[in-house]
């Protein structure tokens, strides 16, 4: 595809103030070549359209629309350091790109370096394995999501803006096994369960940084059935796993509890990590008297066929199983 002269001289400065803006912020200060990756990859050229919320539902903005204004908003939104909707089905939604600053967060934390093989579940437009390939070229990355239509509007995106990853239809869950051993396995998705399939093809010694109950875990790799990892401070919130369920906080009842308990976001957490293992009372007399933890002080053990979260410690007195 092709844009205007005005268009993309737009993008060039929107993109420049996007970067400046994450770099404020301090997302890679552990990492700084993210800083030019993210310079580099046009994310304009990966939501050709994107939908907003309107008051009367969602509204398309579309990067080819004939009034010049109307492109104008689409490029600037383009740029936002915002999740941009991409793909809906009957009113819901099943595919974005993610909050650029959060993407930069993710890729810093997944402490990836020059060589490494990455596994990517949940290609998206195909931003996300464009900075990735970029970082590390294009034959060293692989990006896998279920939906055909996906993948293959990810794989023209990407070859318009100049990269070549590995782009497969399949069962994120699964991985690829035939592109393994990956050195790092990230998922832009949310998933209910960390999959074993992930362990057997990550290097021991390898990471794995997935999005789990509202937070952002990162797991080192033992061996092909052990991994153990704390999560991240911070929420995120994903588009799920099709084919793995939903294991978001967003329907964990907290009737009953004080009303300052039901402002606590921490605390859904908490019951979203346990869901089934602890009660709401009983998840936050835990939570108040361990002096009201953050994400960062829990963690999930992987071994065998068993999975558990825990607090503060693995091998500690709070610990719960996973499904």
């Amino acid at each position: 595809m092709g844009y205007d002269t005005g268009t993309e001289a737009l993008a060039d400065a929107a993109r420049a103030e996007l970067v400046r803006r994450i770099d404020a912020d301090g997302a890679w200060a552990d990492d700084p070549v993210w800083r030019e990756a993210f310079a580099a990859v046009p994310r304009h050229l990966f939501v050709p359209y994107y939908y907003v919320p309107g008051p009367r539902g969602y509204e398309r903005r579309w990067g080819e629309s004939p009034e010049p204004a109307a492109r104008e908003r689409w490029v600037r939104g383009a740029y936002a350091d915002v999740p941009l909707a991409t793909r809906l089905r009957d009113g819901e939604l099943v595919s974005s790109s993610s909050q650029p600053s959060l993407m930069a967060r993710m890729l810093v934390a997944l402490r990836v370096e020059d060589g490494d093989r990455v596994l990517e579940v949940g290609a998206g437009t195909g931003y996300n394995a464009a900075l990735l390939a970029h970082r590390l070229g294009g034959g060293l990355v692989t990006t896998v999501d279920l939906e055909p239509e996906i993948t293959e509007s990810a794989r023209r995106h990407l070859a318009a803006a100049g990269y070549h990853p590995a782009v497969i239809t399949g069962d994120g869950a699964r991985g690829v096994p035939e592109r393994a051993p990956y050195d790092r396995i990230i998922a832009t998705c949310e998933l209910c369960a960390v999959p074993r399939a992930w362990l057997a093809q990550c290097r021991p010694g390898g990471r794995v940084l997935t999005p789990l109950a509202t937070g952002l875990l990162a797991l080192t790799v033992r061996d092909a059935e052990h991994a153990e990892g704390r999560f991240l401070p911070g929420a995120v919130y994903f588009v799920p796993l099709r084919g793995q369920g939903r294991a978001g906080a967003g329907s964990v009842s907290l009737a009953g509890l004080p009303a300052r308990a039901r402002e606590q976001e921490p605390l859904r957490f908490l019951l979203a990590l346990t869901r089934g293992a602890l009660g709401p009372r009983e998840a936050y007399a835990l939570w108040e008297r361990e002096g009201e933890p953050g994400r960062g002080r829990y963690g999930v053990t992987v071994r065998g066929e068993h999975a558990w979260a825990w607090l503060d410690d693995p091998e500690g007195p709070y610990a719960w199983p996973l499904s």
